[in-house]
């Protein structure tokens, strides 16, 4: 509509050649041009938890749905331990898990989202057990359509996959203190626009908004609305 009116408004007005677009009309203008902003979306997660795997998978059909209104990511719960001699973290399931937790970082940032989340399904399709285990890392990677050689992905892991990469371990150092710095304590934990919404523990507690697929959707289109009203 505002388009429209826009259009309308310009046929009255007389062609003055060579005028200047006010600084209003500047602002205007890259606010119709601007890009719509997405919503983030956290879940706070440890990559060998059963909460974990669930709440991915419930995620992955909200995706189906709102995908395009969507920046999600993952957020590893673990310990900084300083005794801990690969990692410098504790995690919860052990230092396979950090492994895990290793890989997706690494395939998350040297890949693009589609790639990097077919990364994560498929290992937690090869059992929760498996995960961080580098011989499905490689296979997950060839899943994905990821070269670990030739996409950065391989070197911030490590190149036998094994987790303990420089940059990998670094990547996780700095989630498991932005887990902290959010507030997250519980594997699965769903933040939207930083905001905690609802918790998987065994069970689903303190969801106001409710747990189902139509509710995170219902909960990210609000948000998507009031970022872009």
């Amino acid at each position: 509509m505002l388009s429209l009116i826009l259009s309308g408004a310009a046929l009255c007005l007389p062609l003055v050649v060579g005028a200047r677009l006010s600084s209003f009309d500047y602002n205007q203008q890259s606010l119709l041009n601007a890009p719509d902003v997405k919503v983030s979306v956290q879940l706070g997660v440890m990559s060998r938890c059963p909460d974990a795997l669930l709440c991915e998978s419930r995620f992955a059909q909200v995706l189906d749905k709102v995908s395009d209104k969507v920046n999600l990511s993952l957020v590893y719960v673990a310990k900084i331990d300083d005794t801990e001699p690969d990692f410098g973290v504790w995690c919860m399931h052990g230092r396979q898990e950090c492994a895990g937790n290793v890989q997706q970082l690494c395939v998350n940032k040297y890949a693009p989202f589609p790639n990097w989340w077919e990364f994560v399904k498929c290992q937690n399709f090869q059992g929760r057990e498996n995960i961080g285990l580098p011989e499905v890392a490689f296979k997950c990677a060839e899943t994905a359509d990821v070269d670990l050689e030739t996409s950065g992905a391989g070197q911030c892991i490590g190149s036998d996959g094994s987790g303990i990469g420089t940059e990998g371990v670094t990547l996780l150092q700095e989630s498991t203190l932005l887990g902290k710095e959010l507030g997250i304590t519980k594997s699965c934990t769903v933040l939207i626009s930083g905001r905690k919404v609802c918790v998987h523990d065994g069970s689903w507690k303190d969801c106001e908004g409710g747990h189902e697929v139509n509710d995170f959707v219902r909960q990210i289109e609000d948000e998507y609305e009031r970022l872009n009203g």
